[in-house]
């Protein structure tokens, strides 16, 4: 059995560390513009991951595909009024969220 590298091991963590909360809870980080909208077609550990180290040139081709941007004013109102759940995970300063 192969040990674990770094990469796992942040993977894992991150991982653990995703939660599904209701839209609702997340509204301050929404306000202070630090709610990130990740595509139901991405990994979301993998977002975070990506996040985490840094990889501008990753982050940048899903925002120029439309699969990552901040949380549009039309998406939160939405998912207030219908008290959506969703995915989510802390890559401090941002919080990356996820429709269920």
């Amino acid at each position: 059995m192969d040990a674990p590298n770094a990469c796992d091991i942040t993977k894992e963590k991150v991982n653990l560390e995703t939660s599904t909360i209701a839209w609702s809870q997340l509204q301050r980080f929404f306000a202070a513009g630090a709610a990130v909208f990740v595509a139901a077609e991405l990994d979301l550990v993998d977002v975070a991951y990506q996040f985490s180290i840094d990889n501008k040139d990753q982050v940048a081709l899903w925002m120029r595909d439309n699969q990552l941007a901040l949380v549009s004013d039309q998406q939160a109102s939405k998912w207030f009024e219908t008290d959506a759940e969703v995915w989510a995970v802390v890559v401090k300063p941002w919080i990356l969220v996820q429709p269920c």
